[in-house]
């Protein structure tokens, strides 16, 4: 390759765009770049390093050149194609973000202002918008967290919808009131009803798929109290929150996922921690996500016996105190 070239492509982290290069060398030099296989052009006027290249990628015949790049390179190539205008989005916005990897298979989504000119193009999805959510993260034209989750919601599969929201406000990258006005900018969203009842759950104070399950199907309804979730309370030095907290009985249910209480070592710990809320007479009540999803009949009716029971213990202390 041309050295004047090579360095160009080199200082561009392998992607050059047709202006870029025609700025240092004579158009002939691109053209004999890309026709002595040492350029592949990926998208109008986007050419990549074929030494960067996955061997074999770009031969397939029904998969786009885009595919055979590795995640940087897609996205240094969707975006000098953009050419400043917009960023990337939907499912690469939330992979850009750190919320859901993207696999290499599906697409690369990219927003533009209306306009712009830019279609979509083999494994690049263009969406032309009205108004610019975008902004530069760590080097990256990408649209806001909220907007990304919002975007993503009718493109991801449905049982990989909530992760993404729940990690973006788990992790404070957002917040559920934030993700709901992102959602009133899309009327017409698919399944818009499901996410605006998830930032519900959120901002009710669930923080995982399992609580909302409980939620939904174990601790709402006839005969329960007023949960108040993820209750902060300090016992001595030590500072801990409870998943879901009747305050009146003292009792605190929590949900034990299948993944984070499965070895010893998280076991010791719960113990201790049931331990020392024990001493200022808060019970502790487990559930494993098995019971939980499997036995929700089981489980509720269990939960109202247990707060009956204290609230019978409860009186008959009392009644023995004004005694």
């Amino acid at each position: 390759m041309n050295p004047t070239l090579r360095s160009l492509v080199d200082a561009s982290g392998g992607v050059v765009t047709r202006g870029q290069a025609c700025e240092v060398v004579p158009r002939w030099v691109l053209a004999a770049a890309r026709r002595n296989g040492q350029l592949c052009r990926v998208l109008p006027e986007v050419y990549v390093d074929r030494r960067r290249m996955r061997p074999g990628g770009e031969e397939a015949p029904t998969c786009p050149p885009l595919a055979a790049l590795d995640r940087t390179l897609r996205h240094r190539a969707a975006l000098a194609y953009l050419a400043g205008n917009g960023g990337l989005s939907h499912t690469t916005a939330l992979d850009v973000w750190g919320l859901r990897p993207q696999p290499p298979g599906e697409p690369i989504h990219a927003s533009v202002p209306v306009g712009s000119g830019l279609r979509t193009q083999p494994g690049l999805v263009i969406h032309h918008r009205r108004a610019s959510v975008v902004l530069t993260w760590r080097g990256t034209c990408v649209t806001r967290v909220e907007n990304s989750l919002v975007d993503a919601w009718p493109v991801l599969p449905v049982a990989e919808r909530p992760g993404p929201v729940i990690k973006a406000v788990n992790g404070r990258r957002t917040t559920p009131q934030r993700v709901c006005t992102a959602l009133s900018t899309a009327p017409r969203l698919g399944g818009r009803a499901e996410l605006r009842v998830l930032l519900d759950r959120l901002a009710d104070g669930c923080l995982s798929a399992l609580e909302i399950w409980g939620h939904d199907h174990v601790f709402t309804g006839p005969g329960m109290p007023s949960f108040a979730r993820q209750v902060r309370i300090v016992v001595g030095q030590r500072t801990t929150y409870l998943d879901v907290y009747a305050e009146r009985e003292r009792v605190d249910i929590e949900l034990d996922g299948a993944a984070s209480h499965g070895d010893a070592r998280q076991r010791e710990t719960d113990l201790r921690r049931d331990a020392l809320l024990a001493t200022v007479g808060i019970l502790v009540v487990r559930f494993s996500h098995a019971r939980l999803t499997g036995q929700p009949d089981e489980v509720r009716k269990e939960v109202l016996t247990i707060l009956a029971d204290r609230r019978s213990v409860s009186s008959g202390v009392s009644r023995r105190v004004s005694g």
